[in-house]
């Protein structure tokens, strides 16, 4: 699965209202029941908190933690793919992005706490309320 950088940041902050959708997910993938996959978009978006924070070793113990699951490049395949989603779909590019990464590696769900992807078929959108 590919998994939104929202759900990322409520379980590295412990958010006391959305962790808990979560965290069995990332339990799952530690017990090595499921692989999580997230693209460079979350890397940067998760890291954005702490570095406006002026708190670089925070930064890297995030970044450090997301380290342990694959991490997705934007290939000019994903690029075009979400420029289509983009179009089709009318998603921020962020959100074409990280749809587009789970597409393109097959995933066999996308995670995210956005309801901006409810239009979207072809892909299981898994929002953590499920």
């Amino acid at each position: 699965m590919v998994v939104d950088t929202a759900p990322f940041i409520y379980l590295l902050e412990s958010h006391s209202q959305f962790a808990d959708q979560f965290v069995g997910l990332f339990e799952a993938a530690a017990a090595g029941d499921l692989n999580i996959a997230l693209s460079t978009i979350t890397l940067a978006e998760v890291l954005i908190g702490p570095f406006k924070a002026g708190q670089t070793a925070l930064a890297k113990r995030y970044e450090k933690a997301l380290s342990q699951y694959s991490v997705v490049p934007i290939s000019p395949p994903i690029a075009v793919l979400a420029a289509q989603l983009r179009a089709q779909y009318r998603l921020k590019l962020p959100d074409a992005i990280q749809l587009a990464t789970a597409l393109d590696v097959g995933a066999a769900a996308f995670v995210t706490h956005d309801t901006d992807f409810s239009p979207v078929v072809g892909m299981t959108i898994l929002t953590g309320k499920e």
